[in-house]
């Protein structure tokens, strides 16, 4: 998986990379089809003081494309957010892609 950060007024720190990191191996466990993941994550001082803290997470798999975002007071929790919207998107998404053809029952 192909991780590429971006910020706009934040500065990415080791800790918020790791957070991250550790958030979207979830994701990859359950699709393990994903090819690179882009984050932007900025400051928006004109929102609301509760919403300002902006992330979103653009995933790329084989075959589509998926795209969260979330506002929060805190980035650490707007990660999480986006990461769970993505989340939600993937396990949608492996279940239509997933063959559910069953073998026709024997005739007795």
């Amino acid at each position: 998986m192909n991780l590429k950060l971006n910020s706009h007024h934040v500065e990415i720190t080791p800790a918020m990379r790791s957070h991250l990191e550790n958030k979207l191996t979830k994701i990859v466990h359950h699709f393990d089809q994903v090819i690179s993941v882009t984050v932007n994550l900025s400051i928006n001082n004109e929102k609301e003081k509760d919403l300002h803290n902006h992330a979103e997470i653009s995933l790329h798999l084989k075959g589509k494309d998926l795209f969260a975002e979330a506002h929060h007071g805190d980035m650490y929790h707007a990660m999480d957010l986006a990461v769970d919207k993505l989340d939600r998107q993937v396990l949608k998404h492996k279940e239509k892609v997933q063959n559910h053809h069953h073998a026709s029952p024997k005739n007795h």
